[in-house]
């Protein structure tokens, strides 16, 4: 095991603040790009189907903000991905061969459906057929969530490492079963529960859009059918987004139990654990456990952890401290152990490469068994020591622990600001259906703030889902300090800040270009203003 030495740590630092910098902005301009490409779609579809010019001005004027979202989506996720190899190269030489696969799948397949067919949707007005224009815009929506499909496929082999072979003589982890890795139960419901997120976003999005017409007495058609459908899309998504949160915490309790603790800023695992409602977590600097008391205040739903986790009300939740210290009685390792299993694992397999080197075959070939799941000694060998292959990397049992308080925090986040806007869709269809939406100037306004609350909610789930499994870059297989390149702190440094600069001015000017185009509007005159689109 070697202690990381202050420059390295730096570095790791620099890198993942990177990493994360590039991924926010990133998360910034892709929920929208899911959900309204879908509710454009539909726009048209109302439009070839009835005629009605109304529907294909509607459709121009939210495919304008799609446009620019998609934009700067696709600059923010190039520079995400080129990041792998110079930041990451560690990693993606490790596991390239895995982690590669779906991306290259989602840049020949997906991300190509999208950019042939984004140039129709958006130039192909009066050039084509209405019936071909129609296809390209759902084949726009389709590709734009298939390539999220495959990054998402990729993402949760990172979180749930599945489908590999490692190979000695190439020092690498090789792909060998492709459709465990696309259909894992991690992948699968990852998927889902992130799309759906977006979809949410960009429902609320447009809520808050014509929300803000209808306060100023413009755009009335467009904004009550708009609120229509995108309400009615949104309490769809919301439903999807409760099932595949059910299931996240299967997941999370099956695979990533110290991602679960800290959540729920468990320290002392339990039987029938609730799930803290809202909570302050006392200060926690040392990382080595808290006492009884370990909040200041909170509300807990008695039991339902348990019951999420692992459908037993009664059921024992492992704490951070189990999961450090071990728990015999729950068949939980120490941190310590899995660290000595992950050394046996390194120091076997640089005796191998030594041995290669020497030239002695025998020696090699003996070694090499062991990393062969076919044998009896190497499924043993890769059960027993490999499995913790990563543990070896570190220099404490606490590295093992994530930041318990962004963690937790977020989380509570996420959750409180997903039932908001359970309500908003819920109380924006009723008043949009029944009653005169003009006259809730105070609902208007709410509806209006709560794009900015889609947007927290948005990135508090992705902070749960990657600062959570931290220091992993891909679980219990190669922490953060062992994947990083080794550069220059000094050149990540200096690149970070080149990054927030760019970003922030492609961020302004994607408000900018949005904000001038939603006070244009859609130029669509109000013959009928309190007429109900079916």
């Amino acid at each position: 095991m070697t202690l990381l030495s202050t420059d390295l740590a730096s570095l790791v630092d620099w890198s993942r603040a990177q990493f994360a910098l590039t991924a926010i902005y990133h998360w910034i301009f892709v929920p929208l790009t899911l959900g309204l490409s879908f509710m454009i779609a539909f726009m048209e579809t109302k439009y070839v189907r009835t005629g009605d010019e109304f529907w294909k001005r509607a459709t121009k004027f939210w495919m304008r903000l799609f446009g620019v979202n998609f934009a700067v989506g696709v600059a923010t996720g190039l520079i995400l991905e080129f990041e792998f190899g110079t930041n990451w190269s560690n990693y993606s030489y490790f596991v390239g061969d895995i982690f590669g696969a779906p991306l290259a799948i989602e840049g020949i397949m997906a991300f190509f459906l999208e950019a042939t067919f984004i140039a129709v949707m958006f130039f192909g007005w009066n050039k084509v057929s209405k019936r071909f224009h129609l296809t390209s815009t759902w084949l726009t929506a389709i590709g734009a969530n298939l390539s999220a499909l495959w990054i998402l496929v990729a993402n949760a082999w990172m979180q749930y490492p599945v489908g590999m072979q490692f190979n000695p003589v190439t020092s690498r982890n090789e792909m060998v079963d492709f459709w465990g890795v696309l259909f894992s139960p991690v992948a699968m419901n990852k998927f889902f529960h992130t799309v759906t997120s977006g979809y949410i976003l960009a429902a609320v999005f447009v809520i808050g859009v014509s929300a803000w017409f209808l306060m100023r007495k413009r755009e009335h058609r467009l904004a009550t059918n708009s609120i229509k459908i995108a309400a009615i899309f949104g309490l769809a998504s919301c439903v999807v987004m409760l099932w595949t949160g059910d299931r996240s915490a299967v997941n999370v309790a099956t695979y990533q139990p110290m991602k679960l603790a800290a959540m729920e800023g468990l320290y002392k695992g339990d039987n029938g654990v609730g799930i803290v409602a809202v909570g302050a977590l006392k200060s926690h600097p040392d990382k080595k456990g808290l006492p009884d008391g370990d909040f200041h205040f909170r509300v807990a739903v008695p039991k339902l952890l348990s019951l999420m986790a692992y459908r037993d009300a009664n059921s024992y939740v492992a704490g951070i401290d189990d999961l450090i210290e071990g728990n015999a009685s729950q068949g939980i390792m120490a941190t310590q152990e899995k660290m000595k299993r992950g050394e046996k694992a390194i120091q076997t397999f640089g005796e191998y490469k030594e041995a290669v080197v020497a030239g002695d075959k025998a020696r090699a070939d003996s070694l090499a068994r062991l990393f062969d799941p076919k044998t009896a000694e190497g499924k043993a060998f890769l059960d027993d020591y490999f499995a913790y292959f990563g543990y070896g990397y570190f220099q404490s049992p606490y590295d093992g622990v994530p930041p318990v308080a962004l963690t937790f925090y977020s989380f509570r986040i996420m959750v409180i600001l997903g039932c908001w806007f359970i309500l908003l869709f819920i109380v924006s269809l009723w008043l949009v259906i029944k009653k005169d939406m003009t006259k809730y100037r105070v609902w208007l306004r709410l509806s209006v703030w709560s794009i900015l609350a889609a947007y927290i909610a948005s990135q508090a789930g992705w902070i749960v889902a990657e600062v959570g499994r931290q220091p992993w870059t891909i679980q219990n297989l190669l922490p953060t300090s062992a994947a990083v390149s080794r550069i220059d702190a000094a050149s990540v440094q200096v690149t970070f800040w080149i990054f927030t600069v760019l970003f922030t001015v492609m961020l302004i000017a994607a408000v900018k270009i949005m904000t001038t185009q939603i006070r244009k509007g859609s130029g669509i005159d109000d013959v009928e203003p309190n007429t109900m689109e079916g």
